[in-house]
């Protein structure tokens, strides 16, 4: 077929009509015209057959196309605008809120008795000409270091705030310190999505309304830095024992470090890895202090930190009763609830311990104590005792000892994890070889088997962070550090047929018509049961460390009457254990040596003639037996 060109028109791209796409009229079967038809003609040119077909969208791609796209994107961000808009004009700065009015905690022993009362809140609000510059910039350079330029939000922070919230994920940082002020003062502690809204809105009228200074000011005056203290002035007093106008910069900087996570921060009760986290947190204060150009390079280099003063004495936590008090506060924490919120008072708090075992315990320990002194006094004994009672059924802690006395030493022997496992770490390695496949026992390298049984370690509810856990020695001789809390939780695990138990302590938690949802003490399967019964099996020869025949341990079964148990001491010699693991209960207590003056740790004396067996063997027999007996006082 022979393409006809219109001499009239100038080469290039040929017309539809050339091509044969004019509208021509189809001719029917007797050769007649038919109607029009505008577009292709029936017959188009060889070698075009498929070019000029009409493509045809199917499915979801008939609905999506890059225009329909950037339109839905456009009225999506109309109607965020818009909605924001609105919220803007209906939001107002509302009224001071009424934290001021924060009630007292109440404590009870899972029979309802009370156990005790706190709450009594230390405030007092200063200028901010009396807080000196270089700390103000400490605080400004902790939590928001473009606190003077920015519009008073973080929109990534607060995405990510309310994205934490909807996933369950509990609470986020990246507020900005005008955030922190308007929560602080205006809102509530809740964790809500709503409340968020509410702190961007009002913090954006905030810092229209108001000037950096005076937000700043109400910043430090109103936020909590434990130890009951609210504002700079009752904090510069509890830690550091002075007014806020006599604070150094290494001091500024460290009650600056202290607001992101008080309880954990604060340096009479944090243990040795705590301390750590406290010391780094405040070097980046002051690092970012140098980065911004507000404090000498060389100046940085020569600060020490300035550790704070013991806390002051507080009412109702004398004795044994502090420590209960503290485990309780730590799990709420752990929990969701703010320090601020819980500080703020108002909450009901019933403990899971059983009022009659916990005497039982204290008793023990007491009698022991008794003997060791021999007439003394607390300095006398160069030793702490730490013990964790636990349902191994439902994870709940039954009894807790976490010392003498909470106010003369802060620090829980209960949860403290800086002693060595010793011989209770080897029911674990032997839990990994049992729990491993046949056909990898013995096979692999040595690097292999330890990081199986670290694992494993991990899986039963030990802290991989702790100190000594990497090392391939820990496998064998247990180096790692351990509190008796955690131990309890191992054992309970293996006692409950692998299934894991995480110790609790408290029961519930309500303030008026809220009640906080606990997370469940017990939850999946750590190891097999077979590799739990074959663990609880071996212990009926008293296990004192060592490798056990997987065979034989299988087979073995107590006697009637007989608690299986771990006891002995330390590799180093200043940690000695004892561990009874039954269905019904789990006891994990351990001697700890510590100088009585200095607090360091120690060799244990006398370590290996059963001191923490005797403890623990009382014990259990009273908590078998039912027998009660009276409350011991308090110093």
């Amino acid at each position: 077929m022979r393409i006809r060109r219109n001499p009239d028109r100038p080469t290039g791209r040929l017309t539809a009509s050339e091509f044969g796409w004019a509208d021509t009229p189809e001719r029917d079967g007797a050769g007649r015209p038919g109607p029009r038809r505008r577009g292709r003609t029936s017959r188009p040119l060889p070698g075009m057959r498929g070019r000029a077909r009409t493509r045809t969208r199917t499915g979801i791609r008939r609905f999506l196309s890059w225009r329909r796209l950037l339109l839905g994107l456009a009225t999506l961000c109309l109607l965020l605008v818009g909605g924001f808009t609105v919220l803007y004009f209906m939001i107002d700065i509302p009224r001071a809120n009424d934290l001021a009015k924060a009630q007292s905690n109440v404590f009870l022993y899972s029979d309802g008795t009370r156990l005790a009362r706190t709450g009594d809140i230390n405030r007092e609000s200063v200028p901010l000409d009396r807080v000196p510059e270089n700390v103000r910039r400490a605080f400004v350079a902790a939590e928001n270091k473009d606190f003077y330029s920015d519009a008073g939000v973080s929109l990534s922070g607060t995405a990510r705030g309310i994205l934490s919230t909807l996933t369950g994920k509990g609470k986020q940082g990246g507020s900005t310190i005008t955030q922190q002020y308007v929560k602080n003062y205006y809102l509530s502690q809740e964790q809500t999505v709503s409340r968020k809204v509410q702190e961007l809105v009002i913090a954006l009228k905030v810092d229209r309304q108001t000037s950096k200074d005076d937000i700043l000011a109400g910043y430090l005056n109103t936020s909590f830095y434990g130890r009951q203290s609210y504002g700079i002035q009752a904090a510069a007093r509890a830690y550091y024992g002075k007014e806020v106008g006599q604070l150094t910069v290494e001091e500024g900087a460290y009650l600056a470090a202290l607001l992101q996570a008080p309880s954990q921060y604060d340096w009479a009760v944090a243990g040795p890895s705590g301390r750590q986290r406290v010391v780094e947190r405040w070097g980046y204060v002051l690092d970012n202090m140098v980065e911004e150009g507000w404090l000498d390079a060389s100046a940085r280099q020569g600060m020490r930190f300035a550790p704070p003063l013991a806390p002051k004495p507080t009412a109702g936590l004398g004795g044994r009763t502090g420590y209960l008090v503290e485990a309780a506060r730590r799990e709420l924490l752990a929990s969701g609830i703010s320090e601020q919120e819980l500080a703020g008072g108002g909450w009901r708090i019933t403990l899971t311990v059983d009022p009659a075992r916990q005497r039982a315990l204290e008793q023990a320990v007491a009698t022991s104590d008794g003997a060791v002194e021999g007439g003394g006094t607390d300095s006398d004994i160069n030793r702490q005792t730490g013990a964790v009672s636990v349902d191994p059924r439902s994870g709940r802690i039954l009894a807790l000892y976490g010392g003498r006395d909470y106010l003369k030493h802060f620090i829980s022997n209960a949860t403290r994890s800086d002693y060595q496992a010793g011989p209770t770490f080897g029911p674990v390695a032997l839990a990994a070889k049992v729990d491993a496949p046949p056909e990898e026992r013995g096979a692999g390298t040595a690097s292999d088997y330890f990081a199986q049984v670290r694992q494993t370690a991990v899986e039963l509810g030990m802290n991989p962070q702790a100190s000594g856990f990497t090392s391939p020695r820990s496998t064998s001789l247990g180096l790692m550090g351990v509190s008796p809390m955690e131990m309890a939780g191992v054992y309970a695990t293996l006692s409950n047929g692998g299934k894991k138990v995480t110790p609790s302590i408290v029961k519930s938690a309500q303030r008026g018509d809220e009640r906080t949802k606990l997370p469940p003490a017990t939850g999946g399967q750590a190891v097999s049961p077979e590799t739990a019964a074959v663990v609880t099996g071996s212990l009926s020869t008293d296990f004192v460390g060592g490798p056990f025949p997987v065979q034989d341990a299988a087979a073995r079964r107590p006697p009637d009457g007989f608690v299986p148990r771990v006891t002995g001491a330390s590799d180093d010699r200043k940690a000695e254990w004892y561990i009874s693991c039954s269905p019904e209960l789990v006891t994990s207590l351990a001697l700890f040596g510590e100088d009585a003056k200095s607090r360091k740790q120690v060799a244990l004396e006398g370590v290996g003639n059963g001191s923490a067996a005797r403890i623990g063997t009382m014990y259990t027999s009273m908590s078998r037996s039912g027998v009660a007996p009276e409350p011991t006082p308090s110093e």
